[in-house]
């Protein structure tokens, strides 16, 4: 920071207290306070968004990786004890249509969501940085105004000798007025325009991951579907009815009587 940087930032921090204090006017502006609110909690809920959307696609992944592992061990499991029964070939179909299905994520879901939702949410957050930085700018700018209009008031309450001061005075006020108002207009403008954007800006990323939650969905229905052939006819009128409850509560009751699962002996 050079000298004359750091003197200014230091008029602005002692601007800054005198405020805190009472003994310089601050500036209100309640309409660009008002817009400065609604811009903030834009900014907050498009963080978040970028945040939960990353965590869904961290889920899928998660989710279709650890069927995925079930898969692998229940395929174990029915293929040791019996290969050509009729449970050891819907574990092995199991598998088959999960590992397609955690294949299928990373070329169906994967890319894609990257392309069509994340990049879009983390190119409008990028914007964010820009905007806080106008904002600051003008904030500083603000400052610079509430000081000069203290001085220039302080000569006219009490004229000083030198005769230049006040005109000086009064030029540094208007020259920081000026300054000021361009900024806090621009940003009173343009800060709600931004908002408008939002809704075109995400329409397309939000009907895109509808579209590709709904194909990730049916491609899993229509995979997982072809599983349930291997499974006797009546199975689902037995899990509607309760009976496939007691079938397991009946296999646990077995289980319960062997030595090794706490029986007495």
């Amino acid at each position: 920071m050079s000298w004359s940087g750091f003197k200014k930032s230091m008029n602005r921090a002692g601007t800054t207290l005198l405020q805190k204090t009472g003994q310089i006017e601050r500036t209100v502006d309640r309409e660009f306070a008002d817009e400065e609110a609604k811009y903030k909690i834009f900014e907050k809920e498009c963080q978040q968004l970028q945040k939960d959307s990353k965590a869904y696609l961290d889920a899928m992944r998660a989710m279709t990786a650890a069927q995925a592992r079930i898969a692998e061990t229940l395929d174990v499991f029915y293929g040791s004890a019996d290969k050509v029964s009729e449970g050891a070939m819907a574990a092995h179909a199991y598998k088959r249509s999960v590992d397609e299905l955690d294949t299928g994520i990373g070329r169906e879901l994967d890319a894609p969501y990257r392309t069509t939702v994340l990049e879009p949410l983390g190119k409008m957050n990028a914007y964010f940085p820009i905007v806080n930085e106008h904002i600051s700018k003008r904030n500083k700018k603000l400052l610079d105004y509430d000081a000069t209009r203290s001085r220039m008031r302080k000569l006219i309450d009490k004229p000083s000798e030198d005769p230049t001061k006040l005109p000086k005075a009064q030029q540094e006020h208007d020259d920081a007025k000026e300054v000021f108002d361009m900024l806090n207009d621009q940003l009173i403008a343009e800060l709600p325009q931004l908002l408008d954007l939002r809704v075109p800006f995400f329409d397309p990323s939000f009907e895109a991951m509808i579209r590709m939650q709904c194909k990730f969905a049916e491609e899993g229905y229509e995979k997982l579907s072809g599983v349930q052939r291997y499974f006797a006819d009546g199975v689902r009128d037995d899990y509607a009815a309760g009976q496939l409850d007691a079938q397991v509560e009946g296999v646990l009751n077995e289980m319960r009587e062997l030595s090794i699962c706490g029986a007495a002996s």
